[in-house]
């Protein structure tokens, strides 16, 4: 149940108003979380709410036509989350895993998703970059601000869901008695 909790969380979070220089949203960590803590087939479900999601947020929050071709590699992002949290979290969590995941998992998006927007809009009459090598740069270079609060984020959400848990049960490790053996 806290992994579904968690998801929603993730969608609450990008569909309240915020500052543009917060740009916070909870979506990388709860895929992380998600992944690890729930079944394969269980997947489905994020995957189609935060699809839901682009798609009331593109049509009705920002105004513009919905292409579905254009969240691609969004979404294939989103399978990829999680099954990266699968993969590295499931079995057992250390923090040299939860590291892996928190840089891998925000690092990938950050390249997966501005080489699709540079490759998108080289293409468009009005291009936002060049087609070239500079442009692709460059489009990344705009993207490190993003980059930065998506590791932020998914590292306190990521660790919120993984730590409190951890930290109570540790917690209540500690309190039970010893047990003496006369």
């Amino acid at each position: 149940m806290p992994a579904y909790l968690l998801i929603l969380v993730a969608i609450v979070s990008r569909l309240l108003p915020h500052p543009d220089w917060l740009n916070f949203t909870a979506v990388g960590g709860a895929l992380l979380y998600f992944g690890a803590r729930r079944s394969w087939r269980e997947m489905i479900a994020p995957l189609a709410a935060l699809m839901a999601t682009d798609y009331v947020l593109t049509v009705y929050t920002y105004h513009y036509d919905f292409r579905w071709d254009a969240y691609t590699p969004t979404w294939i992002w989103y399978i990829a989350a999680m099954v990266l949290g699968q993969i590295l979290l499931h079995a057992r969590t250390s923090w040299v895993r939860f590291a892996a995941a928190v840089i891998l998992g925000p690092t990938s998006f950050f390249l997966l998703s501005n080489f699709a927007v540079w490759y998108v809009t080289k293409t468009s009459p009005a291009p936002m970059y060049p087609g070239t090598l500079a442009g692709l740069g460059a489009c990344y270079v705009a993207g490190l601000p993003f980059y930065r609060n998506d590791l932020i984020s998914t590292t306190i959400v990521a660790g919120l869901a993984f730590g409190v848990p951890a930290l109570i049960r540790r917690m209540q490790h500690a309190e039970l008695p010893a047990v003496s053996s006369r």
